[in-house]
């Protein structure tokens, strides 16, 4: 099978919808094999039958990343299971409703918020790093978001302090092990066109507000956004790390968008 992924093996967080599914689609069309996690068990079975009936091996995991040991759990199954570990996609993230204005938003959302985008990340990398080493080197991609370079007057304030987070964290990981065969980018997307943004973006007022802000004027799909993730992942990127890796539509070049 000739694939840009073939004898890779791929970790991939909040695999069960949006980006992580349409990812573990696209790694397995490459020859990855493929570790796909997130908290929605019934979701994953469902997405492992309709993959596997190309001929994909891939097995799942149920685990809430913000807990540790349920990370050093997924890495470990994935180990066993394939017997190493080239690829961690730390894609797991949330952004309830509730986050809102710096002012507004409760300690409560602030932690759980935190909890999924910062911790899930750090926790991955901390037991997913070993394993990667133990392979050989390989890739970290960590979805942060264009909003961790440009502010919004539509503000999710837990949110864009998560990703700004993230960007961070992925840089230091990039120079602590750039000598070591591991290359760590974050993926920023755009505004994509998955179900928990569309519920967000049901209200036509509330939609339009963020679209004339897109260059393109549209949102993303989730295969767009999944192709890159692809190119951080395989050699084709061998010379990129440290990167605030930007998919959006040219949100962050823009002034004034076109008419």
């Amino acid at each position: 099978m000739a694939g840009k992924l073939v004898g890779k093996v791929a970790l991939i967080t909040g695999a069960a919808g949006g980006i992580g599914a349409a990812t573990v689609r696209r790694f397995v069309a490459e020859g990855a094999r493929v570790l796909m996690v997130d908290r929605d068990g019934a979701v994953l079975s469902k997405l492992a039958a309709e993959v596997r009936s190309s001929g994909a091996e891939v097995e799942w995991f149920e685990a809430d990343v913000s807990r540790e040991e349920q990370c050093r759990a997924m890495v470990r199954h994935a180990e066993d299971r394939f017997g190493a570990l080239h690829i961690l996609f730390n894609n797991a993230g949330i952004f309830p409703d509730e986050d809102g204005s710096v002012t507004e938003t409760s300690e409560e959302v602030l932690d759980r918020v935190l909890a999924v985008n910062v911790k899930g990340v750090f926790f991955g990398c901390k037991h997913g790093i070993p394993a990667l080493l133990r392979a050989g080197g390989g890739s970290i991609i960590n979805t942060a978001s264009f909003v961790a370079l440009m502010g919004a007057a539509t503000s999710q304030s837990a949110y864009t302090a998560s990703k700004g987070a993230v960007l961070a964290l992925t840089r230091e990981i990039a120079v602590e092990y750039a000598r070591k065969g591991i290359r760590a980018n974050a993926l920023c997307p755009g505004p994509v066109n998955t179900p928990l943004l569309e519920s967000l973006l049901a209200d036509p007022v509330r939609r339009a507000r963020r679209l004339v802000h897109i260059p393109m004027g549209r949102l993303a799909e989730a295969d767009e956004i999944a192709r890159a993730v692809l190119f951080l992942a395989s050699d084709d990127s061998s010379y990129v790390t440290g990167t605030a890796f930007l998919v959006d539509g040219g949100i962050t070049a823009a002034y004034v968008t076109p008419e």
